[in-house]
């Protein structure tokens, strides 16, 4: 099933590349889209969304201690934080932590802070977006 919903949506996906979109500025003229080779790259990706947002985050001794809330990327868009939420009911009374991506680990097919508990990470700063 799975191989058929990634043939559908390679199909889906591949037919407006068939007619390229160019935009143009002056003198010069941009592809807009995927390649049917990077289309390879697409649809055989990792997805942060599915994959990692929402996901459980484990310590060493296999506790859940929280879950990942978002990706804080730099300006070379590389992942440099974790927003780690413990505690809290449907997002009311969490605690959101920032946790720097080197410490969070995929071990098992589970995302891992080694020798965190939900005490370390309560007793952190709260992380707060900017307000704008």
């Amino acid at each position: 099933m799975r191989h058929v919903l990634y043939a559908a949506m390679t199909a889906l996906l591949l037919a407006p590349a068939a007619t390229a979109l160019h935009a143009q500025t002056a003198g010069t003229t941009t592809t807009i889209g995927v390649s049917v080779v990077e289309m390879n790259d697409v649809v055989n990706g990792w997805s942060v969304q599915r994959q990692l947002l929402g996901q459980p985050v484990y310590n060493d001794k296999d506790e859940k201690i929280g879950k990942i809330e978002d990706i804080i990327l730099n300006k070379e868009r590389s992942a440099s934080y974790g927003i780690v939420s413990t505690g809290g009911f449907l997002g009311l009374g969490a605690h959101d932590v920032a946790i720097p991506a080197k410490q969070l680990q995929m071990k098992n097919e589970r995302l891992m802070l080694p020798s965190a508990s939900k005490e370390t990470l309560r007793a952190m700063p709260t992380f707060e977006y900017a307000r704008k």
